[in-house]
């Protein structure tokens, strides 16, 4: 019974896990294909670019990324007790509001795209890409359904795979829709006597990918979900639970569980339109011409955003892994079998994303020159030295969040994320107008942002379950782990580079941190022998660490 209730514990770890390579793997995909994506669409286009991206996002909040997580967390309730029927209902209602919020919205933004690109935004040319945009919502929202109800489930891997096609399919349209509307824009251009058109074109063509690359893993998903159904309408007809949700009473409990989380997630994700919103208007008042701030949102964007969601994405996927598995513990377990799985993750995290922000603040320049060696990276390595710390709080953050959701806490979330958000924008109006720190301000709002969710978050766990995070393992070793790796990995670099140049010395310097991080993280204590044997070749990684002398006594 106690290796069993142990293989439950660990399921979430190991299918979040999952959900994190892949979240992994798309990102660095999304990184390789944003070299010569930015290489086509320029500093200018991308800043119309992620204009368009931010609205785009607001919409997906209101409409689609609450989906997941709301169908996983009922789905999974009612297949803990074995209510598979309610399940059923569960997918079915989620199916309806996705057609209705998510078709509404796409017809929203597609018809007042002119009004919120140059009114709102200030920013008129992003309107093409913003048209190209809108019908996604409505295939995100549909896709978002099918992903729930397969995380509700206790599977991440059609998630997973399905992101990772999306992506691959995302980067081959993406190059090429933007090389084709380039030569279209530049047509224009000449006829019309505005430069702007080939970055503008340029940039929609950019967003073809992401509804090409969105309807190929609906496809993909939806053939999955079909097989899959025929086994779970099995586990119906063996629902003999006396519970029966009407459709009535479905609707009502994805309404109520639903709007907390779209409040949650919009004011959380709503920080990026506010940020572009106001450092364009604002940049425009200073003086400043539209392209040089499009420049900048560009390279904001493009290089900065791009790197700091690479560690994100492990957070997301291990917070969306959590939400199910905690739902379920609540229903049958102890305060501490929860307690212990929030330990887990957040410790899992933080020895992510502490030495992602460590190699960001050293190795900035670097890293950006060998994955964007067709742009300037001195401003976009600023932002990422200056933003390296947000890392460890929005990953922070995004798990803290998942956590109260998971524990059927949806209201604080949303108090906490608006609070943060005034915080946050207090903070970018001073730094821009005051200090006037131009596009590094909102890198530092950001942070400012992260950190103050943090803090409430901690507090809210606190208060509800009496939970309070470990500190030696989560941060404070992993951070002294962090500064050896900093250390090691500047000097090998330094060193390699005045041997055989600065790009096969990064990849250098990049394979000895992670070494070096391992090592050093088994030495101080970070992590323990029975926690390195649950991992995959864990006896054997256990041999090696105990050939290195990095832990004592003998393996049996």
């Amino acid at each position: 019974m106690a290796g069993k209730q142990k293989r439950k514990e660990n399921n979430f770890m190991i299918q979040g896990s999952i959900l994190a390579i892949a979240g992994v793997i798309t990102k660095i995909i999304g990184a390789v294909y944003r070299i010569p994506l930015m290489n086509i669409v320029g500093d200018e286009g991308m800043g119309y670019y992620n204009v368009a991206f931010s609205i785009y996002t607001v919409a997906l909040t209101l409409t689609s990324y609450s989906l997941p997580l709301a169908v996983s967390k009922l789905v999974s309730a009612r297949v803990a007790v074995g209510q598979y029927k309610n399940a059923y209902k569960v997918l079915k209602g989620a199916f309806t509001f996705a057609l209705l919020s998510g078709g509404f919205v796409a017809l929203l933004i597609f018809f007042g795209a002119e009004f919120i690109a140059s009114t709102i935004m200030s920013m008129d040319m992003s309107v093409y890409a913003l048209r190209i945009l809108a019908p996604c919502i409505l295939v995100v929202a549909l896709l978002g359904v099918l992903r729930g109800f397969f995380q509700g489930n206790g599977s991440m891997v059609p998630t997973a795979v399905s992101q990772i096609l999306e992506q691959i399919v995302n980067a081959v349209a993406s190059i090429a829709g933007a090389y084709i509307l380039l030569q279209v824009g530049k047509g224009l251009a000449e006829t019309r006597g505005n430069d702007s058109f080939g970055p503008a074109y340029a940039a929609a063509g950019g967003t073809v990918g992401t509804i090409a690359g969105a309807f190929f893993a609906l496809l993909f998903i939806a053939l999955l979900a079909s097989a899959y159904l025929k086994v779970f309408k099995r586990k119906m007809r063996r629902d003999r639970s006396r519970k029966r949700e009407s459709y009535q009473l479905m609707y009502r409990v994805l309404f109520v569980t639903i709007a907390p989380v779209i409040l949650s997630a919009t004011v959380s994700n709503i920080s990026d339109f506010v940020d572009n919103a106001l450092f364009n208007n604002i940049m425009a008042a200073q003086g400043y011409g539209k392209t040089e701030y499009a420049s900048l949102l560009g390279i904001l964007g493009g290089q900065y955003t791009t790197m700091i969601n690479v560690p994100l994405s492990v957070a997301t996927a291990l917070g969306s892994s959590l939400i199910p598995s905690l739902v379920a513990t609540v229903q049958t377990g102890s305060r501490k079998q929860i307690h212990h799985k929030i330990t887990s993750v957040i410790r899992f995290n933080m020895c992510i994303a502490i030495p992602c922000a460590m190699g960001f603040l050293v190795l900035a320049k670097p890293i950006l020159d060998l994955l964007f060696f067709t742009q300037d990276n001195d401003v976009a390595a600023r932002m990422l030295q200056l933003g390296a710390i947000s890392v460890v709080f929005f990953c922070l953050s995004t798990v803290t969040t998942s956590v109260l959701q998971g524990l059927d806490d949806m209201i604080t979330p949303v108090k906490n994320s608006a609070i943060a958000l005034v915080i946050h924008v207090v903070s970018l109006l001073l730094m821009m107008v005051v200090f006037e720190w131009n596009i590094y301000a909102v890198v530092l709002s950001k942070i400012v942002f992260a950190g103050a969710l943090c803090i409430l978050n901690a507090h809210a766990l606190r208060e509800r379950i009496s939970y309070v995070q470990e500190q030696r393992q989560t941060f404070v070793i992993p951070a002294a782990a962090s500064a050896v790796m900093g250390i090691a990995a500047l000097v090998v670099h330094l060193l390699i580079e005045l041997f055989v140049g600065e790009y096969v010395a990064t990849v250098i310097a990049i394979l000895v941190a992670i070494v070096v991080y391992g090592a050093a993280l088994v030495l101080f204590g970070g992590v323990s022998e029975e926690e390195l044997l649950d991992m995959p070749k864990g006896a054997t990684l256990v041999t090696l660490c105990r050939k290195l002398h990095l832990i004592r006594g003998e393996y049996r």
